[in-house]
């Protein structure tokens, strides 16, 4: 959902939309006005906690910040263009990774955030492993080099349990991966799909990269996601994980239906009770706690320390900002210990949140989730970061596993030489 990449044909397609609607981008000719831009929900946890600091930040500034609602697709097929025109805003949120910050800072529209994380201390504040999705070199690669935004939420992926579907059949949350084929094969001799499967939007694809992470380590992960070593696509985490998508669709436990469903669908399917586990983010964790009427809880996904996962969105500003020192101020402001607590009492990942200002307990097992991930050095990033085209092609490629119109092998043979392809165009 949060990895979605920029398509140069996107973005060309949108040139015109750009052109049209500049008159409403940029900054102000008031130097006190601050033009921002997110695509967060106003029911979201970041939603919230971005309009409480807009107020603080008039009130402590004396600026006007002037909102301008976009949609994630809205900024992300139009970034290129619009951030190098005066329709450029003063801050946007925008996604992290090589494909998407990474690409507009090697192409010089961001500006380097350096002096702005010295004088903030910004960098005390984000863990290690938070601080990678911030850095890019002047190849756009992640993890090193300047600092081109600010992650101030995290998120990452974990099983979502149905309590009640599990006690009424009589079945124990699994705290080990050989307990969890346990349950699912109880639930499918007892008539129930268990798992909610999307092959045609990321849930599957999360899945399948969990699956490999299972049997990976530190520097695989750093292979695949920064090409320190060429990745194995005959090897035991990627053989592993396509052998066991295969295994499951072929004991009815991942629906073949799966391979039309988005990400929405398989959402819904947990949240109306039809399905008792839900693989996915932890972006959905507020919406489950409005809508859903069961009992339910969450666990990292067992007998692994590595998951998908990384720090949420960037703040960035552009270079063409008028405004960066507010910009820089908003930025702060975000980062306090208030907007931190909003974020996390209302299903949100702060990274900065002091632990007693969170109360509800719900968002207390959300953050301990990604505290126990953070501390074992666990985030993993997301499978289609590697390049700007792997995103669709790992969904068309599951949808084929799904289908049985390719084999394991097949699938990563595939996988492989796509993989590699758009690695050799990021780094030449």
């Amino acid at each position: 959902m949060r990895s979605k990449l920029i398509a140069s044909a996107a973005l060309l397609a949108a040139a015109s939309i750009v052109l049209a609607g500049c008159s409403t981008g940029g900054s102000s000719e008031d130097d006190n006005t601050l033009t921002l831009w997110h695509y967060e929900g106003a029911d979201s946890a970041m939603g919230k906690a971005w309009d409480a600091a807009i107020a603080q930040f008039e009130e402590e500034t004396g600026a006007t910040v002037k909102f301008e609602e976009k949609s994630f697709e809205q900024i992300r097929s139009t970034a290129s263009q619009v951030l190098n025109s005066d329709a450029a805003p003063d801050l946007l949120e925008f996604n992290k990774g090589n494909a998407t910050a990474g690409l507009l800072a090697s192409q010089g529209l961001l500006a380097p955030l350096d002096d702005a994380y010295e004088e903030y201390g910004w960098g005390d504040k984000l863990a290690a492993s938070l601080q990678t999705t911030a850095r890019y070199s002047e190849d756009g690669v992640m993890g090193s080099g300047s600092y081109y935004g600010v992650p101030n939420y995290g998120e990452f992926v974990q099983v979502y349990y149905n309590q009640d579907l599990f006690d009424q059949y009589g079945i124990a949350i699994p705290t080990t991966l050989a307990e969890f084929e346990d349950a699912l094969a109880a639930f499918k001799a007892a008539g129930v799909t268990p798992l909610a499967e999307s092959a045609a939007e990321y849930p599957l694809g999360q899945l399948f990269y969990q699956l490999a992470l299972s049997k990976a380590d530190r520097q695989w992960v750093n292979d695949y996601q920064l090409y320190e070593n060429p990745v194995d696509w005959s090897g035991p985490e990627v053989e592993y994980a396509a052998d066991t998508i295969a295994d499951w669709v072929d004991a009815g436990y991942i629906s073949q239906d799966a391979s039309g469903l988005k990400a929405e669908d398989a959402g819904v399917s947990f949240i109306n009770g039809t399905s008792p586990i839900f693989y996915s983010g932890s972006w959905w964790y507020g919406r489950f706690q409005t809508e859903i009427q069961f009992n339910w809880t969450s666990a990292l996904f067992p007998d692994t320390t590595l998951a998908p996962g990384s720090s949420g969105n960037l703040w960035v500003i552009p270079v063409k900002a008028k405004n960066p020192e507010l910009a820089e101020k908003f930025i702060e402001i975000t980062m306090s210990a208030e907007i931190q607590a909003i974020i996390g009492n209302n299903g949100g990942v702060p990274v900065a949140a002091d632990p007693a200002d969170i109360t509800d307990e719900k968002s207390k097992q959300l953050i301990e989730n990604f505290n126990q991930l953070n501390e074992q050095d666990g985030l993993s990033f997301y499978p289609d970061w590697a390049t700007a085209t792997f995103y669709d092609q790992l969904n068309a490629a599951l949808q084929e596993l799904v289908n049985k119109t390719k084999t394991p092998s097949e699938f990563l043979e595939q996988l492989g030489g796509q993989y590699e392809e758009g690695v050799a165009e990021i780094t030449g």
